[in-house]
Order: C-alpha cells, then sequence, then structure tokens
C-alpha cells in the first residue's frame, strides 16, 4: 500500500457545498473519504454518489445497529450504491468514466454475532448478485470519545474476535490498541483507526488519540483524519504533510 492508500479524509462538514469545496481543494491528494451521519442524513445516498463520480472510495460509517434482519436489509441497500445508476459527469458537465464502488463501511460490534454476520452474509450475497466487489465490512468496537479505562483493551479484543467469527473484515479501534490487535487477529485483519492527529494538532472532544506514524507503525491499514485537514487553512498542504509522515513509516 502507498501513502495515499492508507489516508482517509473525513467529511464531518455539514453542506453539501462545504463538502465539494473540500474535495475540490485537496485534489488527487486524497483518494477516500468517509461519509458520516451528518452527510448522510442531510444528502442520503447523493453525496455518496457524488464521490463516486469523482472517482472517490467512500468509507461509508453509519455504524449499523439493530436487529439482524434490519441491518441486513441496510448493508444490502448500501452495496447497491457500487451499481452507477447513469453515466457520471464531470464539474464540467462532461462524461467521465470515473466511478468507484462503494469501499468500506461500518457496523456496530455491540449488535452481536448474530446481527454482524447478517450483515456480513448480506454484504458478500449482495455484492455477487449484482457483480460488484463487496465493500469491506468493520465493527466499530468503541468510540474514540469514550474516556480510555483500565480494561480498554480487553473489550476492544474481545469484541475484534467477535468480529472476526461473525466474519466481518476488520474492526474501528483506537490506534491505541493497534499493535495488540496486529499481534492478536493476524496479518489479515483490517485496522482501521479514528482520533488520528499530527503532533502539533489540538485533540478536540478524541480522547485516545495518535500520530499518523505511530498508528502505522502499530499496525493500523487505515487512519481516519478530519478536523486536522478540513480545518486547515491549506487542506491540501495538510494532507501532503500527513501523507510524508505515513509515507516515512511505510
Amino acid at each position: 500500500m502507498k501513502a495515499k492508500d492508507r489516508l482517509i479524509l473525513a467529511l464531518d462538514v455539514p453542506t453539501f457545498e462545504e463538502a465539494r469545496g473540500i474535495v475540490e481543494s485537496v485534489g488527487d491528494a486524497v483518494e477516500i473519504y468517509k461519509v458520516g451521519f451528518q452527510l448522510f442524513t442531510a444528502y442520503g445516498p447523493f453525496i455518496v454518489r457524488y464521490l463516486q463520480a469523482q472517482g472517490k472510495k467512500v468509507f461509508l460509517d453509519l455504524k449499523f445497529h439493530d436487529i439482524p434482519n434490519t441491518v441486513a436489509s441496510g448493508v444490502s441497500s448500501a452495496v447497491g450504491l457500487s451499481v452507477p445508476v447513469h453515466q457520471a459527469l464531470d464539474g464540467a458537465g462532461v462524461r467521465t468514466e470515473k466511478f468507484a464502488p462503494l469501499f468500506m463501511m461500518t457496523v456496530h460490534v455491540q449488535g452481536g454475532i448474530e446481527m454482524m454476520r447478517a450483515a456480513a452474509d448480506a454484504a458478500r450475497k449482495r455484492a455477487l448478485e449484482l457483480g460488484v466487489p463487496g465493500p469491506l465490512i468493520v465493527g466499530v468496537t468503541v468510540l474514540t470519545s469514550d474516556a480510555a479505562a483500565g480494561n480498554m483493551a480487553r473489550v476492544v479484543l474481545e469484541r475484534a474476535v467477535l468480529a472476526q467469527e461473525a466474519g466481518l473484515d476488520g474492526v474501528v479501534s483506537s490506534a491505541q490498541e493497534a499493535a495488540m490487535l496486529r499481534r492478536e487477529m493476524g496479518r489479515d485483519f483490517v485496522l482501521v483507526t479514528p482520533g488520528i492527529r499530527p503532533a502539533a494538532a489540538d485533540a478536540g472532544d478524541q480522547k485516545r488519540v495518535e500520530t499518523p506514524a505511530s498508528a502505522i507503525r502499530a499496525g493500523a491499514n487505515f487512519l481516519v483524519i478530519g478536523r486536522p485537514i478540513v480545518k486547515a487553512g491549506d487542506p491540501r498542504g495538510a494532507a501532503l504533510k500527513i501523507l510524508e509522515e505515513i509515507q516515512g513509516v511505510l
């Protein structure tokens, strides 16, 4: 993997105009974007398809958590976003062949093994039916806004084991558990780490944070970074600086 394949930019902004401005200002420095509750609630699949039409990969972070059948239905619908609904147009209104299928999505591990298994099975079945690549399905272990507790590592490991048994591709967890999870879960288990901040950045409301370099060294596959890029005076420059830090430890 190149540094660019490791970075996920969190589009945690309230409007499409802001999201589009970030995507345009960052340009080819970022290839993967996270869409969470805020933008998806406001714009629904439109925001996902906008990014796909730019050739950007989408990490759909909706943290599905409900009864197994309901989650399976939601996951199946999300996989359908990997099918283009029409010929995409670029910013100038010119037809483009750019289109990226849904890259990754989240369910919450606390939903239980049956729910996670239903999600994994539904994703694979629907992708096969549609003839599209199946997105990675990762389980959220604990939220990065939770204060660290003495038994946090044990809780995260227990939930990661459950996710693996259910057939998920990996988990979302703090980089503070990444080394342990990589050791215990094996090389092929995907680790997504939010709460990443460059060394001089403010941690904000994230209680469990690490730098890009320390997270990669610990075994993380993907780093989710938002405010240090989105709120920077030069978002593209901030992204490139983070990519340099990542590349330095690959």
